[in-house]
């Protein structure tokens, strides 16, 4: 499995998690659930991917003001997933601020699968792809168990 197959794994779980939790309503368990998954979800990527992912970018002039604009919106979506810790379950302003964060979701997940994955393709070798995989797959997990 190469960096891109890795990231996309995530990806897939984002994207099905934010879908659903606009789907739910009031003060429920499912809603509770699905936003301590997701949050989970997303802090562990972010912390993997800017480690494995955009660091080594940084380092390319080809890739380095995407993976910087990458980080930015990691930054964006930690901060609307604060705003929903502070806004009670039931107010009609948290699901609001959850389709805020879901459109956030599939705004930057297209960002990558559509640009950043395809400039990363030209300056990483298929070495980094494997080495980098395995390097995000091992933070992530890491950073599951702790959420």
């Amino acid at each position: 499995m190469n960096i891109f197959e890795a990231l996309r794994t995530s990806h897939t779980t984002q994207r099905s998690l934010a879908d659903n939790l606009i789907k739910t309503s009031g003060d429920s368990k499912e809603r509770d659930l699905l936003f301590k998954e997701l949050k989970a979800e997303l802090s562990a990527h972010a912390a993997a991917e800017e480690r494995f992912f955009y660091v080594p970018l940084i380092a390319h002039d080809m890739t380095q003001e995407p993976a910087r604009h990458g980080i930015a919106e990691h930054h964006e979506m930690d901060e609307l997933v604060e705003k929903l810790e502070k806004t009670e379950l039931s107010s009609p302003a948290w699901i609001a601020i959850a389709k805020e964060l879901h459109h956030k979701v599939y705004h930057h997940l297209e960002d990558e699968e559509q640009g950043i994955f395809q400039l990363a393709g030209k300056v990483l070798t298929e070495a980094e792809k494997l080495s980098l995989a395995k390097d995000y797959e091992g933070e992530f997990l890491s950073q599951r168990v702790k959420a």
